[in-house]
């Protein structure tokens, strides 16, 4: 089985993306909603946030995520800690995914691929790209936020540069080449690796 990381910064369209990766056979995991499911399921995960976060992270609503937002961002050590217990949880529950996949392909979507260290996990990274403009257009109609809001989340990101260097595969999201062709090429290319 290959394992396919598919990533990009806001805006990028990577969800788009992997979602074409499903439309053509090839399962995807989607990284960011299976950490919320595994921080509201996980027993050992939640004991290890309470351990960091206090026991009254969790409410009888689940976690309290503006409060747990306002711990970790003001304190760069405590998110190095929440993150080496989520992602470690994250890892081991995408390696269970695989197991239950018949595919000889299946992707991860995350945005945080290289962040996190999901990159130790796949065989291939490919990264969505758009240009700055185009992310921050789509972005704004979508979160309804202003162009200062996007740019201030675009600017903690790892930049698209790094991420093209660092990938195997690079997809063009900025409507000047049709998606679909862009991801047959990958697939064969991965097949026949």
């Amino acid at each position: 089985m290959k394992r396919l990381g598919i990533t990009g910064g806001i805006g990028s369209g990577k969800s788009v993306v992997s979602e074409v990766f499903r439309c053509l056979g090839i399962p995807t995991y989607d990284a960011d909603s299976a950490s919320k499911r595994l921080i509201t399921t996980d027993e050992s995960l939640k004991q290890a946030l309470k351990r960091l976060l206090g026991d009254d992270i969790y409410t009888h609503e689940g976690l309290d995520k503006k409060r747990m937002a306002q711990l970790i961002f003001n304190d760069e050590q405590l998110l190095k800690q929440v993150n080496a217990v989520i992602h470690p949880a994250v890892f081991n529950d995408f390696k269970n995914w695989c197991d239950n996949q018949k595919a000889q392909v299946v992707a991860c979507e995350t945005a945080i691929l290289f962040e996190c260290g999901m990159e130790k996990h796949v065989d291939h990274v490919v990264t969505v790209t758009a240009s700055l403009q185009t992310r921050v257009e789509r972005c704004m109609a979508r979160d309804h936020a202003t162009a200062e809001q996007i740019n201030a989340r675009i600017v903690n990101q790892m930049d698209q540069e790094e991420k093209v260097k660092r990938s195997h595969f690079v997809i063009d999201n900025d409507g000047n080449r049709p998606l679909l062709p862009q991801i047959k090429e990958i697939i064969e290319r991965i097949s026949m690796a």
